[in-house]
């Protein structure tokens, strides 16, 4: 049974795909030597045999005429021939009958061919023959009413001496380069060997603080301080990890143990019997509904350190998308959650580049932190325009604004106002704020707003508009041009 004519090739594909790099640039090398030696030597023998052509056919040529001039001086049947040395030249006189005339103890010739003898007959003035088969070079040439021929073994022994003479060379080239390429390619692999060792190090200590030494030039000094880099941000990231998780767990101890001494005291009453006669209905009512709101509050943080955790991580595609469609949504989710508050809407359309769940989070997180300031009698402004190349979003309340000591660590994780301790929350609604307008490549701000209040300012770059389109509107107190 044949194998697949395919099978072959791919066996050797992956034989050279599992040889080291090492390997691979020796096994070039000595291909490249060995092919290059090749085609030399073949263009070297072809020029030799060539040149040695054209020099014997020249020798024959003068050695003919030589032999011409004497046979037109004494006739073809008288002529002088030359005694044969046992080497060199062969001679032979065509007479006009077609008979032939050689030196005593010269080898015999081949046949006189039809050629030659349409010479000897006045037909061709000379010809060249050379017959691969008997290894003769022969020339004939007219002379006195006959033709005299020179010829010669067209022997291969130099050609061949000079052949195998090339062969070793070529060899003993292919040796040298193999060696040449190991040692380079050794030599050329040796700051990579140390930088995969030392990424071994790293990989096996788990330190990511010991940065790979800076050595070598061009692609290798990039390929370190990219790997330098990378480094860095892994150090960033499991710094950021650690800090998120001691946040957390600081974040979390409060609530839970509220929640936990809450649920303990129902339980010590229950299991006594005296539930109902320790916590009348109104103080039962209270307790069940801190309870709730400790549970809330205990999953707003869990969704918020899921979100904050996952960075700029996400499933959602960007696209192209009217930001006020975004901001309205936005208003109509706090709406939905937040009954009482009130919102005061202004937008434009105005078309950016993004991920619409995450930037309408972010629209979100700041209408929840404005609505917790605000007075109850004073609405929460929204306001969305186009100012040049940004699309500007704007949120400001009427509260007591944001102190001047706290305004740089706003955007913090975790990060709460000593006013805003007694308030819902975790600490985490602005810095998811300021995480998704960079990941759109915006800018987010907070200032003191005319009404005293805080003003949260927030640019995205904008794109171009499809079309205007006039938006639904989200409740009372809504404009939308």
């Amino acid at each position: 049974m044949s194998r697949p004519a395919g099978r072959e090739p791919r066996r050797l594909t992956r034989w050279w795909r599992r040889r080291s790099l090492r390997t691979r640039l020796t096994v070039i090398a000595a291909t490249a030597i060995a092919v290059s030696v090749f085609v030399a030597l073949q263009v070297a023998i072809e020029l030799l045999d060539s040149e040695l052509q054209d020099t014997a056919e020249d020798q024959l040529r003068a050695d003919s005429r030589v032999l011409a001039t004497d046979a037109e001086r004494a006739g073809p049947a008288q002529v002088q021939l030359p005694p044969y040395t046992g080497s060199g030249r062969l001679v032979r006189v065509i007479l006009p009958d077609g008979s032939t005339r050689t030196p005593a103890g010269q080898p015999a010739l081949p046949p006189v061919s039809e050629q030659a003898g349409r010479v000897a007959q006045g037909g061709l003035a000379d010809l060249m023959e050379s017959g691969d088969d008997d290894g003769y070079l022969i020339y004939t040439l007219r002379a006195g009413g006959g033709a005299v021929q020179v010829a010669r073994n067209t022997d291969d022994d130099p050609l061949t001496r000079f052949g195998l003479g090339m062969l070793l060379i070529g060899l003993l080239c292919v040796a040298g380069g193999a060696l040449v390429g190991r040692t380079v390619a050794r030599t050329g692999l040796a700051p990579i060997d140390r930088l995969t060792a030392a990424a071994v190090r790293v990989a096996h200590t788990r330190d990511l603080d010991a940065d790979i030494p800076d050595e070598g030039g061009g692609e290798i000094r990039r390929l370190i301080q990219s790997i330098n880099d990378m480094l860095a941000a892994l150090r960033d990231s499991r710094r950021a990890q650690r800090l998120l998780a001691e946040d957390a767990a600081h974040e979390l101890k409060t609530p839970l143990t509220s929640l936990r001494l809450n649920v303990e005291l129902l339980i010590r009453l229950d299991r006594r019997g005296t539930l109902d006669s320790a916590l009348p209905a109104g103080s039962r009512t209270r307790l069940l509904n801190d309870l709730g709101a400790q549970v809330a509050e205990l999953s707003t943080l869990a969704a918020e350190l899921t979100d904050l955790a996952r960075g700029d991580v996400s499933d959602e595609s960007t696209e192209m998308l009217d930001l006020a469609d975004v901001v309205v949504a936005a208003v109509t989710r706090a709406r939905s959650r937040v009954p009482d508050i009130k919102v005061a809407l202004d937008v434009t359309s105005v078309w950016v580049s993004g991920r619409p769940a995450a930037l309408q989070r972010a629209v979100l997180n700041l209408i929840d932190n404005a609505g917790k300031w605000s007075p109850a009698d004073q609405p929460v402004q929204v306001r969305l325009v186009a100012e040049g190349a940004s699309a500007v979003l704007e949120v400001d309340d009427a509260g007591s604004g944001i102190d001047a000591a706290d305004v740089p660590r706003v955007f913090d994780r975790f990060y709460r106002a000593d006013s805003a301790r007694a308030l819902p929350g975790s600490g985490l609604g602005l810095s998811i704020v300021q995480r998704v307008v960079d990941a759109h490549g915006g800018q987010v701000t907070v200032a003191r707003s005319a009404r005293g209040g805080a003003l949260l300012r927030v640019s995205l770059p904008a794109a171009a508009s499809p079309a205007r389109i006039t938006r639904p509107t989200a409740g009372e107190d809504t404009v939308v041009r």
